[in-house]
């Protein structure tokens, strides 16, 4: 619990609730992690939570969101994990109340220390700014992790490109599709979660929405929210370089495709000229030459001519 802006008691249970928050003074934080139907229960009573809002936090996997009711905000949030390389992410639900936070987290993986940090890392001026100033620290910390997410992977992909284009490393071109094949996948997972954001953000902003609008809190929250358009924008210039990576390894497999047969189609063409000759010369009739040392010189003489000629004309083409 902080009373303007001051830390004043932690610990206590969340029976306890309904009695600071009838200060308006007061603001009370309360953080659950995987919490039980009767925690739920509990905590339905003491802030007089929408039954709606509460389903929504038991059924799981709500898609970011701002749910407006009459006496609370209800709002879904996705931090950034990555477990084995791989994007999980982690559910976040809030309560928002005029003077009361909520926080319910999916599991452990959502850091909630790490928002701590935040809060008392932040100027102290801003801490009397109650509800607005704790969920501002929560989404500027969720929205850091969508940005360095997407960080890591804009990485990745330039990494790609290089690999692509370094003529002194090989490419395994399996292992490069199906890298280029799970980045979409991930990026199209992230998005899911990213992309609302925005409207997050865009709800809490709005001027007939008395938490954000119109408070000292509001220009720090249209920080968040460039943040969020940046990873959106951001998104979208990685996924048109995953798409140019897809058509540029095509292209380049096609043109690889080419130069191979156009080799094959200029050694067949050598190669049938010798077969031309000595199969005209292995006729069983009388021929110019038949029978004659001279005829067996004039046959090898214009396999070899033909031949070279052929080579050097190819060659002169880059056929070979």
């Amino acid at each position: 619990m902080y009373r303007n802006g001051v830390l004043e008691k932690e610990g206590f249970p969340v029976e306890d609730v309904s009695e600071y928050v009838q200060d308006p003074d007061n603001t009370v934080w309360f953080d659950l992690c995987r919490p039980t139907q009767r925690d739920l229960r509990v905590l339905e009573e003491e802030l007089s939570l929408h039954e709606l809002a509460v389903e929504d936090v038991v059924s799981g996997h709500q898609r970011p969101k701002v749910d407006l009711y009459d006496r609370h905000l209800f709002i879904t949030v996705y931090g950034v994990h990555v477990d084995d390389g791989r994007l999980a992410p982690v559910e976040v639900d809030l309560f928002v109340t005029a003077n009361a936070l909520v926080t319910i987290r999916e599991d452990e993986r959502f850091d909630i220390r790490q928002v701590m940090r935040r809060w008392d890392a932040t100027d102290e001026r801003l801490g009397v700014n109650g509800v607005s100033f704790l969920l501002h620290g929560l989404l500027d910390y969720v929205v850091d992790g969508h940005l360095d997410y997407v960080d890591d992977v804009d990485g990745r992909v330039d990494d790609l490109e290089e690999q692509i284009f370094d003529e002194d490393r090989p490419v395994d071109g399996r292992a490069l599709q199906r890298t280029i094949y799970e980045l979409r996948r991930e990026i199209a997972r992230f998005r899911k979660v990213a992309m609302p954001m925005r409207e997050v953000l865009g709800t809490l902003l709005r001027r007939n929405q008395g938490l954000v609008a119109g408070t000292p809190m509001a220009p720090y929250y249209e920080d968040v929210y460039d943040h969020v358009i940046r990873v959106d924008e951001w998104l979208e210039s990685i996924r048109d370089q995953l798409a140019n990576l897809r058509e540029t390894r095509l292209a380049q497999q096609g043109m690889r495709l080419n130069e191979i047969m156009k080799r094959l189609t200029g050694w067949a063409a050598i190669i049938a000229v010798p077969t031309l000759i000595t199969g005209f010369y292995g006729m069983n009739v009388p021929y110019p030459g038949y029978a004659r040392g001279w005829g067996f010189w004039l046959s090898a003489v214009l396999i070899a001519g033909i031949s070279v000629g052929l080579y050097a004309a190819f060659k002169k083409r880059d056929w070979l």
